[in-house]
């Protein structure tokens, strides 16, 4: 469901380290910024290490950002103390990867779901129950699930509890953390039709992390491709799987496997092994591994529009479309 109006939330500039030592540090995100209207779905991609789930946990601050902002519905979410921002959390929930390490062995399911409710000033246990049982049943899991263990249910079946607890505060923004990557691929399938009719029901924006492409296209209105801690290049999900710009968008996009082998697009290799985030290329960060690069790719070059809704930091991204 693709979002209007103005942004509910925006990222401007965030940068997250991580601290080894005196004089090193994981620079983990470098000056990233998007922004995500209600009841849009924008993904974040990119391989292992390039800063996505790292970038959805500075968003409901389980990190604290190194620098830059977060505006969310016009609020400044990095200028708040935790006291004001916990009375804006019910609104921002969050989706882990692995189901079943973010529930809780000990506590039956009835109680894991509303734990997000103490967030929420005012509500009766009458009212807390009702939202209890009216989260589980938007996820397909019927009243019986109250009183069980994470144990006693399939993979499936924890995602789903703990897409319902995202759920039971009524959040605008869900960010999904490679929330279908633990899964079997028929479950896969099943909890992104879920995601999507919960979308079209509640009207809720998502940030869907991912490596996963297929899902992307599947769920997405826009894609934000994250390299090394910066996004290269933004657009609408159909354009940019159409038409990359960015030399390393269109390595990733060319590394999906299709039903159809005639849709595959030809083969765009790069060289070499992703660079250390401790220790990273002057420049532009791809520019020892891209068979397109040239003396002026030793300037990081900037996010340029090449089109309505997209964007692209590559020097060549016009002869790259060309190329197309």
């Amino acid at each position: 469901m693709t979002g209007a109006g103005d942004p509910l939330i925006e990222v401007e500039g965030l940068v997250k380290w991580f601290p080894i030592d005196r004089s090193r540090k994981v620079q983990a995100i470098n000056g990233v910024s998007f922004h995500i209207r209600r009841g849009e779905s924008l993904a974040l991609v990119g391989e292992s290490g390039s800063g996505k789930t790292t970038t959805g946990r500075c968003l409901v601050r389980l990190l604290e950002p190194t620098a830059g902002s977060v505006r969310f519905a016009g609020q400044d979410v990095t200028a708040m103390d935790l006291r004001s921002f916990r009375r804006l959390r019910p609104r921002i929930q969050m989706v882990f990867q692995e189901p079943y390490d973010s529930l809780s062995p000990r506590m039956r399911i009835g109680r894991q779901i509303a734990e997000p409710l103490r967030m929420v000033p005012d509500l009766s246990a009458a009212e807390r129950d009702r939202r209890v049982v009216e989260a589980l049943d938007m996820v397909r899991l019927g009243p019986s699930a109250l009183e069980r263990y994470p144990h006693q249910f399939s993979a499936g079946e924890q995602q789903r509890i703990g897409i319902a607890r995202a759920l039971v505060t009524g959040p605008d923004l869900v960010v999904l953390d490679e929330p279908t990557s633990a899964l079997d691929v028929s479950v896969r399938a099943e909890i992104l039709d879920l995601l999507s009719d919960l979308q079209s029901r509640l009207g809720l924006a998502y940030l869907f992390i991912s490596h996963d492409l297929t899902a992307v296209r599947r769920v997405s209105d826009r894609v934000a491709i994250m390299y090394l801690g910066k996004i290269v290049e933004t657009g609408e999900t159909e354009s940019i799987f159409a038409a990359p710009l960015h030399p390393y968008s269109r390595a990733l996009l060319s590394s999906v496997l299709y039903p159809d082998p005639r849709q595959k697009p030809p083969r765009f290799l790069l060289s070499g092994e992703i660079p250390s985030p401790i220790d990273l290329p002057s420049g532009c960060h791809l520019r020892q591994r891209c068979p397109w690069a040239e003396a002026r790719c030793a300037d990081y070059p900037p996010m340029e529009r090449r089109g309505p809704g997209r964007e692209v930091a590559c020097w060549r991204a016009a002869e790259m479309a060309d190329a197309h």
